[in-house]
């Protein structure tokens, strides 16, 4: 790490402990003064200029500058401390920090990771559940996360007890790559029995942090840490939840990160089944039964050889459905321009093309918009 990339570190860690400075009080700074250096640098008159900053807030962040060689002597500590455990500390600004959750709401600035990230990671899917399955649980579980290892889709969970751990452990048994987001320090396990699946995610994998060393696992990282979960993925596969479960949270961050979800339908009379089954009823989530219907659905987001190796349904067309799908392509068209196109009234087209999403050859989008699946 160079010393200028070091001392920027030390200047945003800074920042980051000034209460009431988050991700986007820090993205309206840079972009007022285009490095951390220069934000512990400005004048109140400077700082009050900033969208957001409030005269307390400035005030804050010029208290803050004392403490600096604290924050640097602490941060050479921390550095020490990640070498000896063959950690990394990523920022948002790296080469190396995930595209997919780069575009997230309130993305982590600073993460914490053992292990290294690939292009395979790209096309990631997360598996989230209960903590205390049932046995068609776990078997589901299981079965999602071989068969995803299968396609070279890099599963992603939280190396929590239950659902999480039994897809991370399916995954690395099938020879795939798995990505599991903790809720505290690199250097703390937990659960503590999950300390060898943790070892083993590192050799083909990584397990990603966005807390210091040495922080606990307190109730509240959990919740926080979901968004990463999804926010590393296509889409979020929940597997067994509670209404109220931690899997539902997941659930809702992807929704705002609009990103996919799925969910295995359960046994309405077991409380694990309550929240996917509540996802699928209020159609929130699509209800799925093999990783082939999680694979079309995402086939547009993934590598073009995983695409290629899903069957297509083969359905008899008639001559309008042929003629549809030839104006069709993997861009989307609105409906007035199909039927320009197809030389047919919009209320026939619309008919057809009804007739061939139910055949899972045509997607409809918002507003009428419709493309090749």
């Amino acid at each position: 790490m160079t010393k200028s990339n070091l001392d920027n570190l030390i200047y945003l860690q800074l920042l980051l402990n000034v209460d009431g400075i988050g991700t986007q009080k820090i993205f309206e700074l840079l972009s007022h003064f285009h490095t951390s250096e220069n934000i512990i640098r400005a004048s109140y008159d400077e700082l009050i200029c900033v969208n957001g900053i409030t005269k307390t807030l400035a005030n804050k962040i010029l208290t803050s500058t004392s403490g600096l060689d604290s924050v640097k002597s602490a941060f050479d500590k921390e550095l020490n401390k990640l070498d000896k455990i063959k950690a990394k500390i990523i920022t948002y600004w790296d080469k190396n920090y995930p595209e997919l959750l780069k575009h997230i709401y309130y993305p982590p600035l600073i993460i914490y990771t053992i292990g290294d990230f690939t292009d395979d990671d790209k096309y990631s899917l997360a598996i989230v559940g209960t903590r205390i399955p049932t046995s068609y649980g776990k078997f589901q579980a299981e079965k999602f996360a071989k068969e995803l290892a299968e396609k070279k889709i890099t599963v992603v969970s939280g190396l929590a007890r239950g659902i999480d751990t039994v897809a991370h452990q399916s995954a690395i048994k099938n020879n795939g790559r798995t990505v599991a987001v903790i809720g505290s320090g690199l250097d703390v396990f937990y659960p503590p029995e999950n300390r060898k699946l943790f070892e083993k995610i590192t050799e083909n994998g990584v397990v990603i942090s966005e807390y210091k060393l040495g922080a606990k696992p307190d109730a509240q990282n959990f919740p926080k840490r979901n968004r990463i979960i999804s926010g590393l993925s296509l889409g979020v596969l929940v597997v067994e939840t509670k209404i109220n479960g931690g899997a539902m949270h997941t659930a809702n961050y992807a929704i705002d990160q609009n990103r996919e979800i799925f969910a295995i339908p359960g046994n309405i009379n077991v409380a694990q089944s309550e929240g996917t089954n509540t996802l699928i009823q209020r159609g929130t989530a699509k209800l799925v039964m093999n990783a082939e219907d999680i694979l079309l659905e995402l086939e547009l987001k993934l590598k073009p050889e995983v695409g290629k190796n899903i069957p297509r349904p083969t359905e008899d067309l008639n001559l309008f459905e042929e003629k549809l799908l030839n104006i069709l392509d993997n861009n989307s068209k609105y409906i007035d321009e199909i039927a320009l196109a197809a030389l047919m009234t919009t209320s026939d087209c619309l008919v057809n093309l009804l007739t061939l999403e139910f055949k899972g050859l045509v997607k409809q989008l918002p507003g009428k918009v419709f493309m090749r699946c």
